[in-house]
């Protein structure tokens, strides 16, 4: 069939014309005449204007001569037919097609089918159990033998080894791996192997996992090099047993201590928003953002995103694990982060604390291992919460977005602190919705291990076989992204390990010590914390927990503990891979424009926006390596040797920078595909009643203020 898909809302002459295909992995609009390529990101698994059937929201059919309007379930009947189909995403895209040419009866089918496919009635009907089973099959008949774990650089935490180094690296000698789960014998939602205290023996684990809910037996998550360790764990459902059980595993915490300091418990159910306040905040701002006309006042849309209250709890939650950072660094405490279930809000605080408190957190391969070790192996509720099957929406909740979220914030105010961009984070929040990867389709590493048992059985893979190759994470970004296009993942502003630095006209790498790791370490007195000796003078840095008491920093007679540790870490400089600590006041959350706003045209501002400066330091960055390198191919040290013939640098496919240096004949302006949505293009995606202006110039950065065309015909000059 041919229908059109609507540009615009008010003139159908940029509309494209094509065909509308449903298959069982998505929708597929295929345009009659090829628009001419533009230099954006390119997805290997889905066209420019396709939509993963999960990634579906809602199916609208619209007859204008009639004036009805229906939302298209599974199963359901049609009674008239459809003049129009809208597609609402849950990557916040709006798509309109109009069916004027095409028959009503190739409308009806259509749309019938995409509202069926896009409820699949069971987990096993989802594509990637299809796909994954002949690419396996397709790769096994390439390539002879093959690379550990598909050569796989990020954990996966299914096995002891991975945790074993992640004890090593984080210095808990008084916790060891317990592989009592093995074959989920204790815990439907654990994984097969945890972290126990060395004093806890498997035996007594086993007594007492009977008390708490789900056998949930508390789970280790991190150790600081002071001694003291992060733990989660579920609330205790047996009343009879609680004091015991909880007396156990407490004491057996203090223990793994060096200085046996007392355990900070904090219960996450009591001082954190709900599943159901995050779904409802999420939904609001999505409205505000994307579904709402931008015909109103400045006031009122900030208002509107104001009293969503998304930001109010990303700062909650920003702000709670904050105070969880001074218990494990400023206190030298091992804290309990207690929940329900610990199945989600533990999964967003613990997963932010490491961040704050470990730079291995903040470079790719190591956040990677946090979401792998926090959210999935831990038995987050993806298949639930991200409603996949769309069979309960009271479970639905976007916590894992709001964890993205969190994690922007930080970035955005260390921006030199992470190795990875926010294109990067918005990639992730995406494959959420796309049906391919281990990663988010489960509620726990059980399930994920029964459905990958059965999918190998049918589709004769052979015994043994590690699932990961022939099932992978997401964290195989080949299978969606082209090497370039995975250069957009790099920050050229990272202050890393590895940042190479030149000194006295040698390139030097930069390597940190492990007294530097922390800002507060044991022996290291507050007066030399983040770098700066209490001698010399600083100017205070604005906003923190403790500023909405005292905004000037100034000691006061009363100060608490908590109040002091977070005044002495603001008054001076940063340490980009120590101790961070993002602003906290509320003018400090700022709404995550390039996710929320990718898709609005009206928000789209050409040649603007923080790309424009990622461009110029991405450029920057790629010709100070392609220097480096000419400088390691000359043969000798000294200013007088002989160097090699015509040095060049590293190949362009080597480079880490999406965007290549430039000659010196190159124009000083932005290039002209660069918007503030790059790389992504908010063409083709508008449900509303377009207008010529943006109502919301002083948000938007750097942007012109435009008047809209009814702003105009009311005012006089």
């Amino acid at each position: 069939m041919w229908p059109r898909k609507c540009i615009s809302a008010e003139s159908s002459q940029d509309d494209l014309w094509g065909k509308l295909i449903c298959t069982n992995f998505k929708v597929s609009f295929i345009p009659q005449d090829a628009p001419p390529k533009q230099s954006r990101l390119s997805h290997l698994l889905l066209g420019e204007h396709d939509v993963p059937l999960t990634c579906l929201e809602q199916v609208v059919t619209v007859n204008d001569t009639k004036g009805k309007k229906k939302v298209l379930g599974s199963n359901q009947k049609l009674k008239f037919n459809p003049t129009e189909l809208i597609l609402y995403c849950k990557d916040l895209r709006i798509i309109r097609f109009c069916f004027d040419e095409a028959g009503p009866e190739s409308a009806k089918k259509v749309c019938l089918a995409i509202a069926h496919y896009s409820h699949p009635a069971d987990l096993q009907l989802l594509f990637g159990f299809e796909y994954q089973g002949r690419r396996y099959h397709e790769s096994k008949e390439r390539i002879n033998g093959s690379t550990p774990r598909g050569g796989l650089q990020t954990p996966i935490f299914d096995r002891p080894s991975d945790w074993d180094r992640e004890i090593k690296r984080t210095g808990a000698s008084e916790w060891r791996v317990c592989s009592i789960n093995e074959g989920y014998a204790i815990s439907q939602s654990l994984p097969e192997y945890i972290v126990v205290p060395v004093s806890l023996a498997d035996q007594d684990l086993k007594q007492h996992s009977l008390s708490f809910t789900d056998q949930r037996i508390p789970l280790w998550c991190w150790n600081h090099q002071n001694g003291s360790a992060l733990v989660r764990m579920a609330n205790l459902s047996d009343p009879l047993q609680q004091r015991k059980t909880d007396q156990r595993f407490l004491a057996a915490i203090t223990k793994s201590h060096p200085q046996r300091s007392e355990v900070f418990r904090s219960d996450l159910d009591k001082c954190l928003p709900n599943i159901q306040d995050i779904q409802n905040a999420f939904v609001k701002v999505r409205q505000s953002c994307v579904i709402d006309p931008f015909e109103e006042s400045e006031e009122r849309w900030l208002s509107s995103i104001e009293n969503s209250r998304w930001l109010e709890y990303v700062r909650a939650f920003l702000k709670h694990s904050a105070e969880i950072v001074y218990h494990l660094d400023g206190k030298n405490s091992s804290v309990v982060l207690q929940e329900e279930e610990d199945r989600d809000l533990s999964c967003v605080v613990s997963s932010l604390v490491q961040l704050m408190l470990d730079p291995h957190y903040r470079s790719l391969i190591g956040f990677q291992s946090l979401v792998q070790k926090e959210w999935v192996m831990a038995g987050h509720r993806f298949l639930d919460r991200c409603n996949h099957l769309k069979k309960n929406d009271k479970e639905e909740s976007p916590l894992f977005m709001l964890f993205l979220d969190c994690v922007w914030q930080i970035m955005n105010q260390y921006p030199a602190a992470f190795e990875f961009t926010e294109a990067y984070l918005t990639l992730l929040s995406d494959s959420m919705w796309i049906p391919l990867f281990s990663t988010f389709l489960f509620n726990s590493p059980k399930q994920r291990a029964q459905h990958l048992m059965d999918f190998a059985k049918n589709k004769a893979i052979p015994q043994g076989e590690d699932q990961v190759v022939y099932f992978p994470p997401v964290w195989n970004w080949s299978q969606q992204f082209s090497t370039k296009d995975q250069t957009l993942f790099n920050n050229p502003m990272y202050v890393g390990k590895g940042a190479a630095c030149v000194q006295n006209g040698e390139v030097k790498t930069f390597r940190r010590t492990k007294k530097t790791y922390s800002s507060t370490l044991r022996g290291t007195s507050a007066s030399v914390r983040n770098g700066m000796r209490g001698g010399e003078e600083t100017l205070p840095r604005r906003g923190s927990l403790v500023s909405e008491l005292r905004p000037d920093f100034s000691p006061v007679k009363d100060e608490s503990p908590s109040e002091r540790f977070f005044r002495d870490w603001f008054s001076r400089p940063a340490d980009q891979q120590g101790l961070l600590i993002p602003l906290l006041m509320p003018s400090h959350m700022a709404l995550w424009k390039l996710y929320f706003l990718r898709w609005v045209p009206e928000a789209c501002i050409p040649r603007g926006g923080p790309i424009t400066a990622y461009h110029k330091l991405s450029q920057l960055v790629d010709e100070i390596e392609i220097l480096q390198s000419q400088l390691r191919q000359y043969k000798g040290p000294s200013p007088g040797s002989t160097p090699l013939p015509s040095p060049s640098g590293p190949p362009s496919d080597q480079r880490r920078m999406y965007f290549k240096a430039g000659s010196p004949n190159d124009p000083p302006t932005p290039p002209d595909f660069l918007t503030s949505s790059f790389p992504f293009t908010p063409v083709g995606n508008l449900c509303r009643r377009g207008i010529h202006g943006t109502p919301i110039s002083k948000f938007l950065n750097e942007a012109r203020i435009w008047l809209s065309t009814e702003t105009l015909a009311n005012d006089t000059v």
